[in-house]
């Protein structure tokens, strides 16, 4: 599906309350607001049905989990604004299939159609990050998906770290690389501040693949059992350089846009020669921990 060469990508960023209405309620009317300034792909942050609950253990927050099927409301709601609008929604979701349980993003097309689903490959353990209590590792692979706004590949949050899922996912066909996000302060360590390296490293994917990246996180300040955690925002939409587009605050809501030319991005990435000269039969340790052949 060739579609539409030129694309206008839009992102929002937004803060969380932990009532799931609320924030679909949010969500679309700042999609709604990227539409209107004529965005054709419209990117929200990381599990915004609520509050980022893996600031703690609790085996209480497994009710927030659903099957992706046609009863779930966000989706639902989510998948009627999509084809209303006719924009391509990438929509963060837990998941519970069966007795699993996974960091989830459904595609949904400029229809309304949901094309499939991206299962968060890597998973996080840490203070305040604490979701390999919640999530198993993604078994779906990392995923493209043809749109009639160009192909399009998505990293969920900890993912966005690894040049291997990115490279991974140009290999496969990706014109834009897209990044649902949760991050912000670090318990503990109330002076460090990951945001600048945070950025860098997802400009870096663009400007070593040659194609554009956009970053959604949430802001404000959310308390989850006594625990509390301030999101930095920054959302972002990077240029196939790595040059920044788009930026928001680290507060207040925002709708970002920027524009694409897929001719232009096509015909740049052939002639620079990055993808011709690569040298996969090199490249083995990849595929180990340790570095061994």
């Amino acid at each position: 599906m060739d579609g539409q060469d030129r694309v206008r990508l839009g992102v929002v960023q937004f803060a969380c309350s932990d009532v799931a209405e609320e924030n679909v309620a949010t969500a679309s009317r700042l999609v709604r607001q990227a539409a209107r300034q004529g965005a054709n792909i419209v990117l929200a942050q990381e599990l915004f049905e609520g509050h980022y609950f893996c600031q703690e253990e609790n085996p209480e927050h497994f009710r927030r989990a659903r099957p992706l099927d046609d009863s779930h409301p966000t989706l639902k709601a989510m998948r009627a604004l999509a084809a209303e609008l006719g924009v391509v929604i990438p929509v963060s979701l837990f998941e519970r299939r069966n007795q699993a349980h996974y960091n989830s993003l459904v595609m949904v097309d400029d229809k309304g159609a949901a094309l499939g689903i991206y299962r968060k490959s890597h998973i996080p353990d840490g203070p305040g990050y604490s979701e390999k209590f919640y999530f198993n590792p993604g078994d779906t692979g990392f995923r493209v998906w043809q749109t009639r706004f160009g192909t399009i590949g998505v990293g969920i949050c900890w993912d966005q770290w690894f040049p291997e899922a990115a490279r991974t996912m140009a290999l496969m066909g990706a014109e834009f690389l897209l990044y649902p996000t949760a991050i912000g302060s670090e318990p503990g360590r109330p002076d460090f501040d990951s945001m600048e390296h945070w950025r860098i490293t997802m400009r870096g994917h663009a400007g070593a693949n040659l194609m554009p990246v956009a970053a959604a996180n949430r802001i404000g300040t959310e308390t989850v059992a006594g625990r509390t955690q301030t999101y930095y925002g920054s959302s972002f939409i990077a240029g196939p350089s790595g040059e920044l587009r788009a930026e928001a605050r680290r507060d207040g809501e925002a709708v970002l846009t920027a524009d694409f030319d897929r001719a232009e991005l096509r015909s740049n990435r052939a002639a620079w020669g990055l993808f011709r000269d690569r040298r996969p039969e090199l490249y083995g340790a990849l595929a180990t921990l340790d570095g061994g052949r």
